[in-house]
């Protein structure tokens, strides 16, 4: 890693998705994404299982027997292998088409349905489903200095040592003073218009059907004084250092998200809600099995019980529960 002062979008480009980054070096990062930190697809199958059920209903309404399912950020292909897995259990489910998007190199045992590709595909029909993907799209950092004028915050890739470089101007000041607005010294925002770009571009992929992106968030009007910039090693949250020894991550703004989307699509329509509300549409509540059951069925109170508090861990508050949906329905009707 180069050891000069660079700005973090650059820096974090460099140290997650370099030849030897995060992202892409199997030696730094042999485990992949799921040894580092922890998402709703790896804390229970009920995740997987909603989706499945998400894109089930997707088919029958675009009224086809087949449709595809992007996942963009797949990791190791962890969450369409449970979709795959929980529709083959369902007896009537649509055919499906599985993209995982990413780009590390393919897993040698991954199902061979998936096609594994570096960019969502163009013109498909179904379900586009991004989780956790936006916060590790670099971003620049700003910071207000002593007279409370935003600058580029500048960082050392060999430890993460930062200092303030030139003035915000231009696009990336008319995305703060839009969204998050900075004026008294030290407070830091990450500009978000990488992200903007790369969700709408996402959606853009789609010919009908339904965008979701889940994510860490904020919303203009409540956005963290000091920014959400870490880095996670091993399970646990680390300093943020760009030279590619751990994740780099920040919590994603995804009102501004769904207003690049309703700018560039007029087919679209959107709603930004919480992982806690669209799960218990889903039918992943967390409610405990009856006592009785314990009586008639121990084994199936078991299961049920177990079933419940990983429900629970999904939808909690202060927790998976609170992370934010942004969905997108392209080209279909509103909802009745």
């Amino acid at each position: 890693m180069t050891d000069e002062w660079r700005g973090w979008r650059e820096a974090a480009q460099a140290a997650l998705y370099g030849d030897e980054g995060f992202y892409r070096s199997p030696v730094r990062s042999p485990e992949g994404p799921a040894g580092h930190f922890r998402t709703s697809v790896h804390a229970s199958p009920l995740f997987a299982t909603a989706v499945a059920r998400l894109l089930t209903g997707i088919a029958r309404e675009l009224d086809t027997g087949t449709v595809a399912l992007v996942d963009v950020g797949a990791g190791r292909g962890e969450l369409l292998t449970g979709v795959l897995d929980a529709l083959a259990a369902q007896p009537e489910g649509p055919d499906v088409t599985p993209y995982a998007v990413e780009v590390a190199a393919r897993p040698p045992d991954l199902d061979p349905r998936i096609e594994w590709c570096a960019e969502p595909p163009a013109g498909v029909t179904g379900l586009l489903f991004a989780n956790e993907w936006l916060d590790n799209v670099p971003v620049e950092v700003a910071e207000a200095d002593a007279e409370g004028v935003p600058r580029y915050v500048r960082v050392r890739a060999s430890d993460g040592a930062e200092r303030l470089g030139t003035e915000v101007t231009g696009a990336d000041a008319a995305w703060l003073e839009r969204w998050w607005p900075l004026s008294a010294p030290g407070e830091r925002a990450e500009i978000g218009r990488p992200r903007d770009t790369a969700w709408a571009g996402a959606v853009g992929s789609l010919t009908a059907g339904l965008a979701v992106a889940v994510d860490y968030t904020h919303v203009r009007g409540d956005r963290p004084p000091f920014g959400t910039l870490t880095g996670f090693r091993g399970g646990r949250e680390v300093r943020p250092v760009p030279d590619g020894s751990c994740d780099l991550t920040a919590h994603v703004a995804l009102d501004a998200c769904a207003a690049a989307v309703a700018e560039a699509r007029a087919d679209a329509s959107t709603e930004l809600t919480d992982q806690r509300t669209v799960l218990r549409r889903l039918g992943v509540g967390g409610d405990r099995p009856p006592l009785s059951l314990a009586t008639t069925d121990p084994a199936g109170y078991v299961r049920a019980l177990a079933a419940a508090g990983e429900a629970a861990e999904l939808t909690a508050r202060g927790g998976l529960g609170d992370f934010g949906w942004l969905l997108h329905r392209v080209g279909l009707p509103e909802p009745g």
